[in-house]
C-alpha cells in the first residue's frame, strides 16, 4: 500500500494486555457514536416541533374542508350521529368558522369549560414551536387546544377545538421512530467514520507503538529500526523522525559499548603497565648517577615523563571508566608548561616540523597544570601526526602555540599548517571513536581535551580548518573569587 508505514503488520504482544475499554480504537468508536447521537438530538428536537405544527395544520385543513360543506347546511337539522362522525374523524369537539366578525359553530359535541392553549400554526416561530412541542410531550395529554387560522385563499378563519391527547400520542410515536432511526444512522455513521479513522490514524499509531516496543526489546539490532513508508502527512513525518532517533540512538549505544569495552581492556592492561613503568623509574633513577653531561641533560625530562605516565596509570585512564577528577587550580606559567609538552612530543629534527612557543615568559593562567598539560599535549600530538604525513620538503610544517589575556579569560591558540580536518572529523569533532582525522585513530585525544577544558569552565573550539591552516582556540576563565574568603584574608594581620 502506498501509505504503508511499517513493514511488519503484526501488533506487539503488549497490545493484547490493554483492556478493551481502554484501547484507543474503542474510545474512538464510542466518541464517534456519541458525537453522531448528539448531532441527531440537535436535529430531533426541531423535527418534533415541525411535526407538531404539520399535524395541527393537517387537522385544520381537514376541518376547513368539512366546514365549507357545512356552511350551507343548517347544523341543527344535521343528524347527531353525522355530527359525531365528523368530529370523531377530526378528533375534535367543535368546528367553527369566523367571517366578517361573526363566529358560527358548525359542528359541536360538547364545549369544554376552558381552552388551555391557542395555536395558530402559520404564525408560530421556531423557538416557540420547540417550546410547545416539548411542553406537549412532557406535560400534555389532558389539555384542550384551540387551533385556528386561514386556509388557502379563503377569507374565512376556521377554528378547531380539540383535546391534545391524540397529538401527544402521534408525537410520541414519531419520536420513537425518529429515535430508532437516529440510533441506526449513528451506529452506521460511527462505523464508517471509525473505519476511516482506524485506517488513516489508529493503525499507523499502533504500528508506531509496535515499532518502539520492538526496538526497545533489542536496541542494538539494526533490523528493529522502523521502516517508514512514503506518507506525506504528520504520521509519516513522525515515523521518519522516529527512524532518525532510533538510528542515532543505536549509534550512540554502539559508541557507549565501545567505551565500556575500552575501560575493561584498560583495566586489564593497567596492572602490568604500572609494573613496567615502576621498573623504568628505577632505571631512570640510576641514570641520574651517571656523570655524562648528555645523560644529565635528558635524565630529568625522562624522569618527569615517567612520573606522569605512572600518574596516568594510577587513574586507569579515568576517561574510559568514569569522570575526570575536578581540576586542582593554581597559577601556572604557561610557557614553561608548553616547553614540557614540546619535550614530550619528541619531534625528530629530520622531520622538518617546527615547534614555535610564542607565549610570553610572564604569562600566567589559573588552571590545573597536569590537566592543562594533557590538553595541550593531545592537541599538539594531533597536529604533529597530521603534518608528518606530508613528505614534501618544500611545504611549511609549523606548530605554533600563543596565548593572550581577555579580561579574566586566558585564551590559548594552537595553530598548525597541516592539511586540515576532513569533513567527517569536523562533524564529530569531540565524539570518541568518531572524531578521528586519520585512519586507525580513536578520536579520544580531542574528546579528552574537550572534557578537561569544560571541567575548567572553559571552551575548546575549532576556529578554522582548511588546507594549510588549522586553528584551535582554548578559553579558560579564572576561577571566581569567594567573597567571604577574600574578606577573611584581608582582615588577617600581616
Amino acid at each position: 500500500m502506498p501509505d504503508r508505514m511499517i513493514e511488519s503488520p503484526a501488533l506487539p504482544p503488549a497490545y493484547a494486555r490493554i483492556p478493551w475499554l481502554k484501547r484507543l480504537s474503542t474510545k474512538m468508536l464510542i466518541l464517534t457514536a456519541i458525537s453522531v447521537l448528539v448531532a441527531e438530538v440537535l436535529i430531533f428536537i426541531p423535527s418534533v416541533a415541525n411535526f407538531r405544527l404539520r399535524w395541527l395544520e393537517e387537522r385544520l385543513n381537514t376541518a376547513a374542508a368539512t366546514a365549507v360543506l357545512l356552511i350551507g347546511t343548517d347544523s341543527v337539522s344535521l343528524p347527531r350521529n353525522v355530527q359525531d362522525d365528523v368530529l370523531k374523524a377530526l378528533g375534535a369537539k367543535a368546528v367553527a368558522v369566523r367571517s366578517g366578525g361573526d363566529s358560527r359553530l358548525l359542528v359541536v359535541s360538547e364545549m369544554p369549560p376552558q381552552v388551555d392553549e391557542h395555536v395558530e400554526p402559520s404564525a408560530v416561530g421556531p423557538f416557540r414551536a420547540i417550546a410547545g412541542a416539548l411542553d406537549t410531550m412532557v406535560y400534555g395529554g389532558d389539555r384542550t387546544l384551540r387551533v385556528f387560522g386561514m386556509v388557502g385563499d379563503s377569507d374565512k378563519e376556521f377554528e378547531l377545538i380539540m383535546p391534545d391527547q391524540g397529538l401527544r400520542k402521534a408525537m410520541l410515536v414519531y419520536a420513537r421512530n425518529v429515535a430508532l432511526l437516529s440510533l441506526i444512522i449513528s451506529f452506521i455513521t460511527a462505523a464508517l467514520v471509525f473505519g476511516a479513522i482506524n485506517h488513516i490514524m489508529i493503525r499507523p499509531v499502533l504500528a508506531l507503538r509496535g515499532a518502539m516496543v520492538r526496538f526497545a526489546e533489542a536496541p542494538d539490532d539494526p533490523s528493529r529500526i522502523i521502516h517508514p513508508g512514503n506518507r506525506a502527512d504528520e504520521l509519516g513525518a513522525a515515523a521518519r523522525e522516529l527512524e532518525g532517533v532510533q538510528t542515532q540512538l543505536q549509534r550512540t549505544l554502539a559508541g557507549q559499548a565501545h567505551l565500556v569495552n575500552l575501560g575493561l581492556a584498560v583495566s586489564k592492561i593497567n596492572h602490568d603497565l604500572r609494573n613496567i613503568l615502576a621498573s623504568a623509574q628505577l632505571i631512570s633513577d640510576r641514570l641520574r648517577m651517571v656523570k655524562d653531561p648528555s645523560v644529565q641533560a635528558f635524565a630529568p625530562k625522562l624522569v618527569r615523563t615517567l612520573d606522569r605516565a605512572v600518574a596516568y596509570t594510577e587513574n586507569v585512564l579515568s576517561y574510559g571508566r568514569a569522570q575526570e577528577a575536578p581540576p586542582s587550580r593554581r597559577k601556572v606559567r604557561l610557557r614553561q608548561l608548553v616547553e614540557e609538552v614540546e619535550g614530550l612530543l619528541g619531534i625528530d629534527p629530520a622531520a622538518g616540523i617546527e615547534f614555535e612557543n610564542a607565549i610570553d615568559h610572564a604569562f600566567e593562567m589559573d588552571a590545573d597544570a597536569e590537566q592543562m598539560f594533557r590538553v595541550l599535549s593531545n592537541l599538539c600530538r594531533n597536529a604533529v601526526q597530521a603534518m608528518s604525513g606530508d613528505s614534501d620538503s618544500s611545504v611549511v610544517r609549523r606548530l605554533t602555540i600563543s596565548a593572550e589575556r581577555q579580561g579574566s579569560v586566558s585564551r590559548i591558540i594552537v595553530m598548525d599548517t597541516g592539511p586540515g580536518l576532513p569533513p567527517k572529523a569536523r562533524d564529530n569533532l569531540f565524539a570518541a571513536f568518531r572524531g578521528s582525522a586519520r585512519s586507525g585513530g580513536t578520536g579520544l585525544g580531542l574528546a579528552i581535551a574537550h572534557e578537561l577544558v569544560r571541567a575548567h569552565g572553559g571552551t575548546l573550539e575549532l576556529v578554522e580548518s582548511a588546507g594549510g591552516r588549522t586553528v584551535f582556540a582554548l578559553s579558560v576563565p579564572d576561577q571566581p573569587v569567594l567573597l567571604e574568603e577574600a574578606r577573611h584574608a584581608l582582615r588577617r594581620p600581616a
